[in-house]
Order: structure tokens, then sequence, then C-alpha cells
């Protein structure tokens, strides 16, 4: 059986993120800034009825990401993806990303100045954090899993409570929360099919 090789839609994702950060980054000021507004999310926007920035704002990033968010991202990615499967990882980081979005451009329409209704909204942040939270599920169960879900909700909450915040750190939070609702929901399931699977056992 010949030897095959293939890369991980997480790694290509996140490389071409990577190499689009650095083609914008070449590009003159006033284009750079046409580019990443037009794929923006914010509020502005999303009034006017530009909803295919929910896909276009996870595909650019204002600048090159760090190389060890990089990698972690490419990790967590890659292991979703070993987990569950490259289908399973989309779906969970496309519904985190556009779900986020729309739950912070639902107040900030209400209560945003002029300045927030036209931030750059951009990245993969939400959907790294709709991910991994719902990676939680591969825990071990009971106080492990709990005390990791906890330990992330308090560490997205954190920048949510100090003076500083921004609208964006409570979409990581609330991306965050998204997963592992994803994550809960999971095990709710594995539970009922096990239970399901052993009266089946029971009655035979």
């Amino acid at each position: 059986m010949p030897w095959s090789w293939s890369l991980p839609l997480g790694a290509l994702y996140t490389g071409g993120v990577q190499l689009g950060a650095h083609v914008l980054e070449r590009l003159a000021p006033q284009e750079r800034e046409r580019v990443l507004r037009g794929c923006s999310t914010n509020v502005d926007n999303l009034d006017a009825g530009h909803w295919e920035t929910l896909l276009t704002s996870a595909l650019v990033v204002e600048e090159p990401m760090p190389l060890a968010y990089a990698l972690l991202l490419v990790a967590v990615l890659g292991y979703a993806e070993y987990a569950y499967g490259a289908w399973w990882t989309a779906a969970v980081f496309l519904f985190g990303h556009t779900s986020a979005t729309l739950l912070v451009y639902g107040v900030l329409r209400r209560t945003a100045g002029t300045a927030t209704r036209r931030a750059l909204d951009v990245g993969t942040s939400y959907g790294f954090n709709a991910v991994l939270g719902a990676l939680t599920s591969t825990l071990p169960r009971g106080a492990v899993r709990g005390a990791a879900r906890a330990g992330l909700l308090a560490l997205a909450v954190r920048p949510v409570l100090r003076r500083g915040r921004t609208f964006t750190d409570a979409g990581h939070l609330v991306a965050l929360g998204i997963g592992i609702g994803v994550a809960v929901a999971a095990d709710r399931l594995s539970d009922c099919l096990s239970e399901k699977n052993h009266r089946k056992i029971t009655l035979t």
C-alpha cells in the first residue's frame, strides 16, 4: 500500500492566515486599511448587511501572529482534527466564531459609540477559543474535566473585569463559553448513547 501524507487543515488555515498577513504588510497603508475594513465584522459593516464578513473576518489578521500563538493555534486545531475530524473542527470553529460575533454585535449595535462601531474586528481568536472549549470533552471525566473548564473560564473572565477591557475580551469569553457548551452537549449525547447501548445489552 503506497504511503501517503496530508497536512492537517488547521496547519493549512494558520499558514494561509499568516501568509496573508505578511502580504497585507506589503500593501500601501490606505490599501491595507481598506482590505481590513472590508473584511471586518464591525457594527457598521453588519448593519449595512455585509454578512459575508462573518467568514472573511476569520481569514485575516491585522498583523502577523506571534510565533507562539500561531503554534498554539496549529496545536489546538490539529488535536481537534485528530480527535474528532476535520469537519467537526471546522464546524465548531465557524459556529463559535460567528455566534460570538453576532452576540457581541447584538450588544454593541445598541450601546457602542462611533469609534467602536467602526473598529477593526478580524482574527482567529473567537474560533480558537470555541475549539479550545469544545476540546475539554476529551479530558478525563469528573474533577479534571470540571477543573479545566472552570480554569479556562476564569482566565477568560479576567480580561473582561479589567478597566481597559475591549469588546473582543467579551467576545473571547463568549466564544469559549460556546465551545464548552458544545463539549457539555457532547458529554450528554455520549452518556445517552452509552445508556442506550447498555439497555440493549441488558435486554439481550
